[in-house]
């Protein structure tokens, strides 16, 4: 490569020239691809070929541009680039506000974020609100074109959102499993998994009659959810059914009250499986107000996703999700479908991760992890 490709020489002391403000004012004008080639000694072309990470380029020059161009605040024009290839170097995220899990969002866009560190695109975040048309945010962004890609979350079996996205042949990928398969790409917890261990943790702790409170109809990972617990709980030859008159949606409030209410006869429910960590411990207060020592009357399995349930008396034993996990992975799918990767290459399933806070008869002292 030519030394004017690779850039042989030092970069010049100069910065941009300075122009007017409306005030008179002294300020700099915005760095450009010709800014950052008159300060790198590279061509313009060399210089949009090493922030776009060109193969043929050396990792030494890739790093000098991109160094530069964060020291001088560089930013393509975004309005430039679409005109120019139809993109528009952004990522969607459609986020459901009536997730009740600690931390869901803060946790999936830090991974998303995380993944997206070092390439060229930025996430927006949209809201789906309870109640609201989940087709709305979808059909806008396909509509507008407002972004190179879509993640949501809250699949539904035949879910319509991915029914659009398939017909638009428009790049997304859902935290969630659809019916469809492997037709698009998707990432997903295990949460079949996540019900058949809970009933073995409570069958092994001496637990007879096992309550399950379950999603919300509409999503699939209930279907994967209730199917495993009935037929884990079966297996065991213990009592089971699922906890009439709330869902996984429901107020802090309800939980409690179901609780109060189940734990004593007649149902006398003496083990609990809950996918939602501020849920859960507002089953173990239901239970202390009926009477129930937690730990020894009656046992509660959550599913966790932050270290909330490190801090709570009594302690319980949970399975976790790394919603971090889940967002960076969601990204990378994403990243290679809109590189062109088949949709049925692009599946990924993650496992719950134990965490045993108490001992059942038997067992030595639990250990936090």
């Amino acid at each position: 490569m030519s030394r004017h490709e690779e850039g042989g020489n030092e970069i010049p002391p100069h910065m941009p020239d300075a122009k007017s403000g409306a005030r008179g004012e002294k300020r700099l004008a915005r760095p450009t691809l010709r800014t950052l080639a008159d300060l790198t000694g590279l061509g313009v072309t060399t210089v949009s070929r090493a922030l776009k990470d060109a193969p043929e380029l050396s990792a030494e020059t890739k790093a000098r541009v991109r160094t530069l161009a964060a020291e001088i605040g560089y930013r393509p024009d975004r309005a430039a680039l679409r005109l120019r290839t139809g993109k528009t170097l952004v990522i969607a995220l459609v986020l459901d506000q009536s997730d009740a899990i600690a931390e869901f969002a803060r946790r999936m866009i830090f991974g998303i974020s995380r993944a997206l560190e070092g390439t060229s695109y930025h996430l927006v975040v949209f809201p789906q609100f309870d109640g609201a048309d989940p087709l709305e945010p979808i059909r806008y962004i396909a509509d507008t074109a407002a972004a190179d890609g879509v993640i949501f979350t809250h699949t539904r079996p035949q879910d319509p959102r991915v029914k659009l996205l398939l017909s638009r042949d428009f790049p997304f990928v859902t935290h969630g499993r659809t019916h469809f398969g492997n037709a698009h790409p998707f990432h997903d917890f295990d949460n079949g998994a996540f019900a058949r261990l809970a009933v073995e943790r409570l069958v092994a702790c001496g637990r007879k009659r096992l309550a399950l409170i379950a999603p919300r109809g509409e999503f699939t990972y209930g279907e994967y959810m209730l199917g495993a617990f009935a037929e884990a709980a079966g297996k065991a030859g213990v009592a089971h059914a699922t906890l009439e008159g709330i869902d996984l949606d429901s107020p802090a409030r309800a939980f409690r009250a179901a609780a109060r209410r189940t734990a004593g006869p007649p149902a006398g429910f003496d083990g609990f499986v809950c996918a939602s960590e501020t849920r859960s411990i507002a089953l173990i207060a239901g239970l202390q107000d009926a009477g129930f020592t937690v730990g020894r009357d009656a046992d509660v399995i959550a599913k966790e996703t932050s270290d909330l349930l490190d801090n709570i008396s009594p302690p319980i034993d949970s399975f976790c999700e790394d919603l971090v996990f889940a967002g960076s992975e969601l990204t990378r799918l994403l990243l290679a479908r809109m590189q062109g990767a088949p949709a049925a290459d692009l599946n990924s399933l993650s496992q719950p991760e134990f965490r045993r806070r108490r001992s059942c008869p038997g067992e030595s002292a639990a250990s936090p992890r």
